[in-house]
């Protein structure tokens, strides 16, 4: 009888807990694609929205050989993205992995750019959230670039 009794109590735990899992997944997968809808639909609110306001952004890339570092402006993105343009700005996100830590997620994807229907580029997304004041929050955000 306690064996039995023991086994529901674990089996409810799980369940409740692969089900906390679950939304908050969900929860960190709304504001990624809040962020990459932004992008598309050209709404710097949208993008804003996605991120803390202290955000940081990098991205890596290889220039004659050797890797390099660039430090971006999630201001000056977010004011890009706002700016009219005539080509839509389309980031395709795939293989999207999420894992999460009390307050802190991070998220890894791959993606390819594409501006209007012509290929930019492509590499990997690599993001980390924090959830601050009851919802989740873009902190960090590096990029890798390459065109092939």
């Amino acid at each position: 009888m306690k064996s039995i009794l023991l086994l529901t109590i674990l089996a409810i735990t799980s369940v409740s807990w692969s089900q906390t899992d679950s939304t908050r997944q969900d929860e960190v997968r709304l504001i990624i694609d809040q962020l990459f809808e932004g992008m598309k639909s050209g709404d710097s609110s949208l993008v804003r929205g996605a991120f803390h306001s202290d955000a940081r952004a990098y991205t890596s890339y290889e220039k004659e050989g050797a890797y390099q570092l660039h430090a971006g402006s999630i201001d000056d993105f977010v004011n890009a993205v706002g700016t009219p343009h005539d080509e839509v700005w389309d980031e395709r996100i795939s293989n999207v992995v999420i894992q999460i830590d009390d307050g802190l997620a991070q998220v890894w994807m791959d993606y390819s750019f594409y501006v209007g229907d012509q290929f930019s580029h492509k590499g990997v997304n690599a993001m980390q959230l924090a959830h601050l004041d009851g919802r989740w929050q873009i902190i960090h955000l590096a990029d890798t670039r390459r065109k092939n």
